[in-house]
């Protein structure tokens, strides 16, 4: 609906593969509802995802014991954070919907996504103990993992060999967007893309152009471990 602002959070290097079509589509059919679309490009912006020292500007908390944790969360109360983390808490601040586009990498998100995770979810922020899960800071938003896989859909099915897709989305839904409050709709998987024909691919990239359509009329997942492992 109009006025909705959604940030799409990207990590691929290619533009023209189906990771940059399928954040296009997304920017293009969310653009044509109305809503604000923001994105971060992770590897055009060249964004760091190592946790260090120079996450927090000017003075430490505690100078003789460098505690990551603990010095954001001051930091972060202070406002002095670096500006790529100010930048980045804005567009989530602002957004209604998070969606995730990237690639599959062993069992989880590309390393300039963690990266994005480990650093921008400052406590404070996002969560901030016992305000985590239902009552997580970020609540009254909404996320969505788009990604791409190398294995097909008989791989990660529950008796394939990679066992069931579900297992990973655990970390990734639940112990990072669950536990900041936000809730989490139905992952989008676009299994195997480099395995299949050019016209297949086509019909993932209408597939998603499709369920944008009515991405606001669906309901979130039901945050237990039930849908996970069930």
């Amino acid at each position: 609906p109009p006025g909705r602002k959604v940030l799409i959070v990207y990590a691929h290097q290619e533009p023209k593969s189906l990771n940059g079509s399928l954040k296009r589509v997304a920017v293009e059919e969310l653009s044509k509802q109305g809503c604000s679309v923001t994105v971060s490009d992770l590897y055009a912006m060249q964004f760091e995802p190592r946790a260090t020292r120079n996450d927090i500007v000017g003075c430490l908390h505690n100078p003789e014991e460098f505690n990551y944790g603990m010095e954001t969360w001051e930091a972060y109360k202070r406002g002095c954070l670096s500006n790529d983390l100010i930048e980045e808490q804005k567009k989530v601040q602002e957004a209604d919907l998070l969606i995730f586009q990237f690639p599959l990498y062993w069992f989880s998100m590309p390393a300039i996504m963690k990266g994005w995770m480990d650093r921008v979810l400052v406590q404070g922020f996002a969560h901030e103990f016992p305000n985590c899960y239902d009552s997580g800071l970020l609540k009254n938003k909404l996320a969505l993992f788009s990604f791409t896989t190398g294995g097909s859909r008989e791989m990660y099915a529950k008796g394939g060999i990679s066992g069931d897709i579900r297992y990973l989305l655990w970390p990734m839904q639940h112990g990072i967007m669950h536990f900041c409050g936000v809730k989490v709709l139905a992952p989008h998987i676009c299994f195997a893309p480099e395995y299949v024909s050019e016209e297949k691919r086509k019909e993932m990239l209408i597939a998603w152009a499709q369920r944008l359509k009515t991405l606001w009329k669906e309901e979130p997942i039901n945050c237990s471990p039930e849908w996970y492992f069930k």
